[in-house]
């Protein structure tokens, strides 16, 4: 039977060899500890940071009175999702309040409590020294404006194909602190995001839930209802 809806996957394959990190993150490893040959089965130990790979930040991840991944709801991670394609920006270009007018004069208002995803192209860097901590991103008062007229809810995320949605490399992460900060999420390093419709789907976040997490990495999901 045909499902009514299409799966995306959002989240890059986690490899040793090309999984970008963020500096100072911890390596990621892949190690084997039993084999078919002598256990009769195939398992690895999984060595990572919770932000490791595509992944998804917590509020705790910035604000020290943040809730901590295990403490989340379960609606958080599951959200409608709009798309605004900043490829070809400079690698310092910050999205203003006047660009998500533009987008919203194009494909309609942001739904509330929404999943805002930049797709900057970012993600075709991934494994090579450009994908870089500086990139495009979120303007702070393009984020305090979808703040103050409700277009994050009550709940709502970021999104981005690159390591932050902060731009530009800034190391204050001025739109981090801001967004963790009103108990929202961060959705990093997407990929896959030209199969992703601008409007219209839904962003489903897994991952493993770790006591007093900032996050996880995570298999990120896009929902939309098949035509």
């Amino acid at each position: 039977m045909s499902r009514p809806f299409r799966l995306i996957n959002l989240s890059h394959v986690n490899d040793p060899a090309t999984t970008s990190l963020f500096p100072g993150d911890p390596e990621f490893r892949l190690q084997p500890v039993a084999d078919f040959a002598t256990e009769g089965y195939w398992l690895q130990y999984v060595q990572q940071g919770e932000h490791t790979g595509t992944h998804w930040g917590a509020p705790a991840h910035f604000d020290p009175a943040g809730l901590t991944a295990d403490r989340l709801d379960v609606e958080d991670l599951c959200l409608p999702a709009v798309k605004i394609d900043i490829r070809g920006c400079a690698a310092d270009y910050a999205l203003t309040v006047d660009d998500l007018s533009a987008w919203e004069r194009q494909h309609g208002r942001i739904p509330q409590q929404a999943a805002i995803i930049l797709r900057t192209g970012w993600e075709n860097h991934w494994g090579t020294d450009a994908f870089g901590t500086v990139h495009p991103g979120f303007g702070v008062d393009a984020v305090r404006w979808l703040l103050d007229t409700g277009r994050l809810g009550r709940r709502g995320a970021l999104g981005t194909d690159a390591f932050s949605p902060d731009a530009g490399g800034d190391d204050s992460f001025a739109v981090s602190k801001l967004l963790y900060g009103e108990h929202r999420i961060s959705l990093e390093c997407l990929t896959n995001l030209a199969e992703l419709p601008t409007t219209g789907a839904w962003v489903l976040a897994g991952g493993p839930l770790n006591r007093n997490g900032s996050g996880s990495a995570a298999t990120i999901f896009g929902i939309y209802l098949s035509r």
